[in-house]
């Protein structure tokens, strides 16, 4: 090979090289930044969903909804991110709670009672809310049938069930004419609620005497003489009576006062019986709501539910306590006997 043609294949070596080495380093550097590109982008954005409990974190059908959303796919972390705060029957805290839910910049509110559903509106208006009651929600939706606004969700209507646990007091007790009615006079539900419990007393010849609870203190307070005056109880549920089952179905035995209550997390606790919507299910359904607005419905065309069964529960280690013998007939209507 002659030498200028020996050196020409050297320099086209090197420059082969050369391009071969660049060609390398720009793959390499390529490669190095595609992990940088993929953590840039962004990941996918998880619903946020805010809970505001208006009692505490344990209460039972609280576990409906976790049960509810599970069973809908939903991890906690995984794809859906849940912020909880909890009133613990403090409901003058809901406002507050609310709003620092909405600072959170949650998707969807899920609340409980109307004073939650409440402190809920007043906190954002555009946020969507779905809530799990026991009343009435009329003046805080347009219609059953259709909420409009941003606000849907489910009812136990446990108001409308006033005079049948009445009845049923009645038949536990057949020579009954006073009785005690508890309630919270800050739910805004519970004066018609009583209403409708007096015009039913008044078809079935009996007395009734309100007596009023805010707290704790005066649930106990509201005790304190009733044997005087009462042959039975009914306590109206609301989030504070609920907050305190096992408080009011002790009060009730140790002072002899055969009592009937909303639903059954009180004869659980201890108490007589109870008459009722299940508060499992109704958390159970709820969590259908939420899937379905996380999903791009609009709540205001979502209506209200209401439960198509209601449960008869009876505790009758708690009916032999107070000497009581609970008629057949009331066995044979009951779901659940706990013995």
């Amino acid at each position: 090979m002659k030498r200028r043609e020996f050196i020409m294949l050297l320099g086209g070596t090197a420059v082969w090289r050369a391009l071969l080495l660049r060609l390398s380093l720009s793959l390499l550097s390529t490669l190095a930044c595609l992990p940088l590109a993929a953590s840039a982008q962004q990941a996918p954005k998880l619903p946020r969903l805010g809970w505001l409990g208006s009692g505490a974190p344990t209460f039972p059908p609280y576990e409906g909804f976790r049960q509810g959303l599970r069973e809908l796919g939903y991890v906690e972390g995984k794809n859906i991110v849940i912020e909880a705060r909890w009133a613990m029957a403090d409901f003058d805290r809901l406002p507050a709670l609310a709003r620092e839910l909405i600072g959170l910049n949650v998707d969807l509110l899920f609340v409980s009672g109307d004073q939650g559903l409440k402190a809920a509106k007043e906190a954002s208006a555009t946020i969507p809310i779905v809530v799990a009651a026991c009343d009435p929600l009329d003046s805080l939706v347009v219609s059953i049938a259709r909420p409009g606004g941003k606000a849907t969700g489910l009812t136990c209507i446990s108001s409308e069930l006033a005079g049948k646990r009445l009845q049923v007091l009645q038949e536990l007790v057949p020579a009954l004419s006073r009785v005690a009615i508890l309630y919270n006079p800050d739910d805004r539900n519970k004066a018609p609620e009583y209403k409708q419990m007096q015009d039913a007393a008044r078809n079935m010849n009996l007395t009734l005497r309100a007596l009023e609870a805010r707290s704790a203190g005066e649930i106990d307070a509201a005790f304190v003489g009733i044997a005087d005056h009462a042959q039975g109880l009914i306590a109206l549920a609301d989030p504070l009576m609920n907050f305190h089952v096992k408080k009011l179905a002790d009060l009730a035995l140790k002072n002899r006062l055969p009592a009937v209550y909303g639903f059954r997390e009180f004869t659980d606790a201890g108490g007589l019986i109870s008459y009722g919507a299940s508060l499992h299910w109704l958390f159970w359904r709820a969590a259908s709501y939420v899937d379905r607005i996380f999903k791009g419905a609009n709540p205001g065309d979502l209506p209200i539910e209401q439960p198509t069964k209601f449960e008869l529960v009876i505790n009758l280690k708690t009916a032999k306590a107070l000497g009581l013998t609970v008629p057949d007939k009331l066995l044979a209507l009951a779901d659940e006997v706990i013995e």
